[in-house]
């Protein structure tokens, strides 16, 4: 159990939700609250949402599985995010707003689709570079004072960023891209988060499923930008994609060796970097629940963790995560 709030400790892994609403192929709402229920019942306790994942879809699929818990509402961490608005012409087009008024509108509106009374964390979900963080965090300190919201998190800032929201209020969670496959974050913004208490929140952690060895290029190549989010990505197109299964394949060799799947691996992997991680993979189905919270169970020895360090090095790794035109929005 790590601690992710002052007054909550969850399992180091968490469900990340949005690919039950689109971004990676069909999209089933039965099963999806099944898989859902499935989880709570296997030991997980932290749910990740956003209001712009299916354009409120993923915290309506949510707010009925919250309905749902009944009493058990209180078992549950859960998170949501704002700040981005689609472009109703293109959906990879995000628009940003982090005003005080945009804040208070977002929240309330949140609220109302997860059928809650209180968001456990919420978060920036992109920091809107025409208003200072030190408004976009007051007025999230406001929802604090009225109960809307129990704790505040920030997701892909800069080091600077974090420093200035924290004097404003705390932080609770930082939540960034971080795997084998993205390790910008390790030098910069590590050492801050240990430095002023704040947890981490990887989320992606499995690189988008490629971590997992399931993904070939064949599947890529065949995947539609439309459904398939990682069609757009650098990482996944041409020479990229080539090189960078054959580190995947490294990482499968040496999962074979310690007796466990490259999933878990790679998630074992991560929980060895900070002692206040927590996880998102996300998983629409049942059957990945039970491996993805196991990898809590792998143990790694020093020789293991260098090992993987050398085989992901950041040079190593072919392609940017994003195209440049999501990427100039993160980090700031």
């Amino acid at each position: 159990m790590n601690r992710l709030l002052a007054n909550k400790s969850v399992p180091a892994v968490g469900l990340g939700c949005m690919g039950m609403s689109e971004f990676y192929g069909e999209t089933d709402d039965a099963q999806s609250l099944e898989t859902l229920h499935a989880a709570l019942e296997q030991g997980y306790r932290h749910f990740d949402t956003s209001d712009m994942y299916g354009r409120g879809h993923n915290e309506e699929l949510l707010g009925k599985f919250v309905k749902q818990l009944g009493s058990r509402r209180d078992d549950i961490l859960l998170a949501t995010k704002f700040g981005i608005y689609r472009d109703p012409n293109d959906k990879y087009n995000l628009l940003i707003d982090g005003s005080r008024d945009y804040v208070k509108k977002a929240c309330e509106a949140s609220l109302k689709r997860l059928n809650t009374e209180c968001i456990d964390l919420y978060y920036v979900h992109r920091r809107d570079p025409n208003t200072p963080i030190e408004e976009t965090v007051s007025a999230m300190a406001e929802l604090v004072q009225e109960g809307k919201i129990k704790a505040i998190g920030l997701s892909e800032v800069s080091a600077d960023t974090l420093r200035k929201a924290h004097a404003v209020h705390p932080i609770a969670a930082l939540q960034s891209e971080y795997s084998l496959w993205s390790r910008d974050l390790e030098d910069s913004i590590l050492p801050i988060l240990q430095n002023l208490n704040i947890a981490l929140v990887a989320y992606s952690p499995l690189g988008r499923g490629f971590l997992t060895g399931a993904i070939t290029k064949q599947h890529i190549e065949q995947a539609s930008a439309e459904n398939d989010f990682r069609a757009k990505l650098p990482r996944f197109q041409g020479e990229n994609l080539d090189s960078n299964l054959q580190l995947v394949r490294a990482l499968e060799e040496l999962s074979q060796e310690l007796n466990c799947t490259p999933a878990q691996l790679a998630l074992a992997w991560l929980l060895e970097q900070y002692e206040n991680l927590h996880v998102i993979p996300g998983t629409k189905r049942i059957k990945y629940l039970e491996g993805n919270f196991a990898a809590q169970q792998v143990k790694l020895d020093a020789a293991a963790c260098a090992m993987l360090g050398r085989i992901f090095a950041p040079q190593a790794i072919a392609g940017k995560r994003y195209p440049d035109a999501i990427l100039k929005g993160t980090n700031i």
